[in-house]
């Protein structure tokens, strides 16, 4: 007992000598102070932001030595080690390096779960930043991808937005929010519209690692892992209140949007609210083409995210999220297949979470996270064919709970590791009503998934980082379990229980400092979920049996390349063979039919494989002026059934050159697509893709803007060509010749 006395007794003397650390941020070119800096106290909870005049300030440090980091929009981030003695201490300079190049620049989160430069990582990551953002002023989140390297976009709708990551979509590729799964027990198995769910405006950065993911994150990494990051509000020692307004508005009325910000700021709170309002119109398309109606739809969104630092130990951060889109066609069923109308109605998705953080600084226990979520997705759809009296009402909703546990570490000072036990919990209501409209009478039927059907997951993971002098290793693996129930009238209940190990290994080597050889292997998997197990019967026509000896889908990654990171030139070129087994697919069960329809069963037959090569550059010509250029190339075959695996995206890139300074940017930007003529038998039967396969295209835009102060506009001008195009596997063309403008005011 009196050890302990003296132990607490020491650590109250010790914490006794507060210090105060200040700082002031400049340009490092300029010599200009900068604002809006914001400065972390690595390992710590404290955090803040440079003032007008470019300064910062932390009170009550206790003597020891620190880890600065310090990021802004436009700059490298920078970090930098202080020590406080005791001794009263001048104010600390720094000066921040403009970044005109962004590619193996940023720091990334979703490849390890954690904060990483991505240059030294063995993994491929398309970044895209808050600048991006800014500038670019994207009409939706999914948009804002177009063109990226390694990612194709593919529109069913004007409100939709699949990303395919290295061939795949869907079930197959892991969306995040925040690092909460946005994938649940009711995904399809092929493009869907829910990254669309989330307003482009409230995004400070998104992330695209171009690999399989499981291992980090679980089911559905097979093809990759989007995660979109959300803004965040920064602690400030000064209390305060600030805000912003954005306007945005497209010609052809295709587009109105607001959205309204306001921010609280101090040493122990930070909130940021705001509120959106977004007015689509039909979508005019290239020569030719035209107005695409009906496309148009509305959407209104609030979210709110508050941290708290309830010491200098524990930070608490919660968030709500709320979209809703109403009355989203689908615009080629109205136009090919003989609909009156066929739309989405509601397409909502809300989201709540608490994060709390525990800082130990410790060599076994660094960081701790615990993450509780709560998310639901409701789909309403509704249908009426031409001449036919009946209209299809249908409503899905899935609620998602989730809990995670993440512990970082640093065993040795080469070594880093992550440690988690991740859970998750679907619950899905499902309904259809076929109400005759001529007779007034409703019919209800059973919905497009099996009512109160659920899907629970458990996995446990462990990721690890060794650098080595000049070598970065990483390795971890995950366990995960599944169970899945579809309770069915006709047949009974379904019960599997499924699950899935899997495992990584990476190296990047620095052959010279500017220059790192990177290659990994990667096994991934996805569990099969109730769209599994209970759809299709509905949808296609067929009646499915579930088969309780389902198992999950798997994939073996291979990937070898280089990176090249100087002051002037950035490059990462990177080939991959992505093997796929246990794929799902329908064969005919024995038994002839069920309430008229014929019988099939899933079974996990299918084996194919997806190859590709990833490239893309930047270089800056002389001060301000960047050129940069990216290069997808994928090919996909289905060894199984002998043909082109299905959706997979042509060669495609882009070309650009931009202009960068404190104030003004300029771009000119090539977005090109081959011919795809390579098509699987489903793909030649898909009345979204023409006869023969989707012809090649080339648009061009020109995007520019200036910000001063707390002022920023920005503008573009769309497919200056007028040409007429659409990217594979789509639903409705892309925009013609068009023009947009952006007002940001910050106050």
């Amino acid at each position: 007992m009196v050890q302990l006395y003296t132990f607490l007794l020491c650590l109250f003397v010790s914490s006794g000598y507060a210090q105060t650390l200040t700082g002031l941020v400049k340009d490092n070119r300029t010599n200009r102070p900068l604002a809006g800096v914001t400065v972390q106290l690595l390992t710590t909870t404290k955090g803040t932001q440079t003032d007008a005049q470019g300064r910062f300030l932390f009170q009550s440090l206790p003597e020891g030595s620190y880890r600065l980091s310090l990021s802004s929009v436009g700059y490298r981030t920078h970090e930098q080690r202080v020590t406080l003695t005791g001794e009263p201490s001048g104010e600390v300079i720094i000066t921040l390096e403009p970044a005109v190049l962004q590619l193996n620049e940023q720091m990334v989160t979703t490849a390890q779960r954690s904060e990483t430069p991505d240059f030294v990582r063995p993994e491929i990551t398309t970044v895209l930043t808050s600048r991006d953002l800014r500038q670019r002023s994207p009409r939706t989140v999914p948009e804002a991808l177009f063109g990226a390297t390694g990612v194709w976009l593919q529109k069913t709708t004007h409100g939709g937005g699949s990303p395919f990551v290295r061939g795949l979509t869907g079930q197959q590729t892991l969306l995040l929010v925040d690092g909460i799964r946005l994938n649940n027990a009711t995904f399809r198995s092929g493009p869907n519209q829910y990254l669309n769910t989330i307003d482009p405006q409230s995004v400070g950065q998104i992330e695209v690692v171009r690999s399989s993911g499981s291992v980090a994150y679980g089911s559905d990494a097979i093809g990759g892992v989007v995660n979109v990051f959300t803004k965040t509000p920064q602690f400030r020692d000064q209390r305060g209140f600030s805000g912003s307004v954005f306007v945005k508005a497209a010609t052809q009325g295709m587009e109105a949007t607001g959205r309204a910000e306001l921010d609280y700021q101090s040493p122990g709170v930070a909130v940021l609210g705001a509120i959106a309002y977004r007015k689509f119109g039909d979508l005019v398309a290239g020569q030719g083409i035209g107005r695409q109606a009906p496309t148009g739809y509305n959407q209104l969104s609030g979210d709110v995210k508050a941290r708290f630092r309830l010491s200098d130990r524990y930070r608490l951060t919660v968030a709500y999220q709320d979209l809703n889109q109403d009355s989203v066609p689908v615009y080629y069923r109205v136009k090919l297949e003989n609909y009156a109308y066929y739309q989405f109605n509601p397409q909502r998705r809300q989201l709540g979470y608490a994060r709390l953080e525990g800082f130990f600084n410790r060599r076994f226990l660094h960081t701790v996270e615990l993450t509780t979520s709560w998310q639901r997705q409701t789909e309403g759809r509704q249908s009426q064919r031409n001449g036919n009296p009946t209209a299809v009402y249908e409503r899905d909703e899935t609620t998602t709970t989730g809990l995670t546990l993440l512990a970082r570490a640093s065993p040795a000072r080469n070594w880093q590791m992550q440690n988690g036990v991740e859970w998750y919990f679907d619950r899905v209501r499902s309904g259809r009503e076929d109400f005759n409209t001529q007779t007034g009478i409703g019919t209800l039927k059973r919905g497009l998934y099996p009512d109160r059907a659920t899907m629970s997951s458990l996995g446990v993971f462990s990721l690890h980082t060794v650098t080595v002098k000049r070598l970065t290793l990483t390795a971890g693996g995950r366990y995960n379990a599944f169970r899945i129930v579809t309770p069915e009238a006709t047949l009974g209940q379904a019960s599997i229980r499924p699950s899935a190990l899997v495992g990584n290994l990476g190296a990047s080597l620095a052959l010279l400092s500017t220059v790192r050889l990177v290659g990994s292997v990667q096994s991934a998997f996805r569990a099969p979920n109730v769209d599994d197990l209970g759809t299709l019967g509905i949808v296609d026509f067929r009646y499915e049996v579930p088969n309780p000896a389902l198992q999950p889908e798997r994939s073996f990654n291979k990937e070898a390349g280089v990176k090249i990171r100087t002051q002037r030139f950035s490059a990462q070129v990177l080939a991959y063979h992505n093997h796929l087994s246990n794929f799902i697919s329908r064969v005919r069960a024995g038994r002839d039919s069920i309430q008229g329809y014929p019988v099939y069963l899933k079974q996990n037959s299918a084996e194919s494989f997806i190859r590709g090569l990833e490239a893309e550059a930047e270089y800056e010509l002389v001060a301000n002026w960047l050129a940069y250029a990216g290069m997808t190339y994928t090919y996909g075959q289905n060894v199984s059934a002998n043909e082109p695996f299905r959706r997979i995206p042509p060669l495609n890139g882009r070309v650009g050159l931009t202009y960068q300074s404190a104030g003004w940017w300029a771009r000119a930007e090539l977005l090109y697509a081959g011919a795809q003529t390579r098509l699987a038998r489903g793909d030649q039967d898909d009345n979204r893709i023409a006869k023969g396969g989707t012809p090649a295209w080339q648009v061009i835009n020109l995007n520019g803007g200036y910000r001063w102060r707390g002022l920023t506009i920005s503008a573009e001008l769309q497919n200056l060509t007028n040409e007429a195009y659409r990217t594979h596997g789509s639903g409705l063309d892309g925009v013609g010749r068009s023009a947009w403008l952006s007002v940001l005011v910050g106050f």
